[in-house]
């Protein structure tokens, strides 16, 4: 062995969004209720600034794509204003600032599918299973979301339309209300866990310039040296592909969380326990 290779209401409607721990942002930094107003379109609507077609969807946009090709840390009223081509002062007719806008940028790229196909088959593991996938799917288009504290999110559309969906699904589980979030957070933890591992690798070779290959072809003669040395049995005699790149850790562990939640469903259809309290 001379490698090693690591391979989404309430709080739960956001850890379907993203149960991130530390972040570099959080969400819920801005005004809590101007946020609400703006997310679900209740709010008083700005008079005409002085760019014609400027629109809150549009700012949206925009900073979305500074996120996505740029880093959250590039990020700023400004840096927005300038991708639309206009003032800074004339966002600020729309929301109040960058914690506003955050929020309306996660609820925006985490807007749930239209297609009921996506979210499996009908029955409650296919839903849990394509959730994960469409969330790894998510972060890997939008790494920035990985950065982002979203343990107390403000609700918008998606993460409540999102949570319904899923719920739709699920409740042919029969476990209690508490139990159902539980399984989604579950799920979620497991991919955000994920998305991270795959995001810090890709860092890690943007920032060392060397490839995976590389990193570990440098201490393939050590590692070598240490497995003919006797002192780690176990690891000496794992196959050539133990850690090879063919083998989608992530697929395997998904499917192991989902047995576990169904020997965890059949055991109580057994004893009988109603679950839905």
């Amino acid at each position: 062995m001379t490698r090693g290779k690591s391979g989404t209401a309430g709080g739960a409607a956001g850890a379907t969004a993203g149960s991130t721990a530390v972040g570099t942002e959080t969400s819920g930094s801005g005004d809590i209720v101007r946020t609400q107003q703006l997310l679900w379109d209740t709010g008083p609507r700005p008079s005409r600034g002085p760019k014609p077609g400027l629109t809150l969807d549009r700012i949206v946009e925009a900073a979305v794509r500074v996120a996505d090709t740029e880093g959250l840390h590039a990020l700023s009223m400004r840096r927005v204003a300038t991708e639309l081509g206009t003032g800074t002062m004339s966002l600020y007719r729309y929301l109040p600032g960058k914690g506003e806008l955050l929020d309306l940028m996660l609820d925006r790229v985490q807007r749930p599918s239209e297609n009921p196909a996506d979210l499996g088959d009908g029955g409650w593991r296919s839903a849990l299973e394509a959730m994960g996938r469409a969330t790894l799917a998510l972060y890997r288009r939008h790494p920035w979301l990985l950065q982002v504290n979203q343990s107390r999110p403000v609700l918008g559309p998606s993460a409540l339309d999102g949570m319904e969906k899923v719920l739709s699904r699920i409740k042919s589980m029969g476990l209690t209300d508490p139990e159902l979030i539980s399984a989604v957070v579950a799920v979620d933890g497991y991919v955000v866990g994920a998305a991270r591992t795959q995001l810090y690798a890709q860092e890690a070779e943007h920032r060392t310039g060397l490839t995976d290959a590389e990193f570990w072809q440098a201490q393939a003669p050590i590692l070598e040296e240490l497995m003919l040395s006797g002192r780690y049995p176990l690891l000496a005699g794992l196959s050539e592909d133990a850690f090879g790149t063919d083998f989608d850790h992530f697929e395997f562990g998904l499917q192991r969380l989902l047995d576990g939640l169904e020997v965890y469903v059949n055991r109580r259809r057994e004893g009988g326990e109603a679950g839905g309290g």
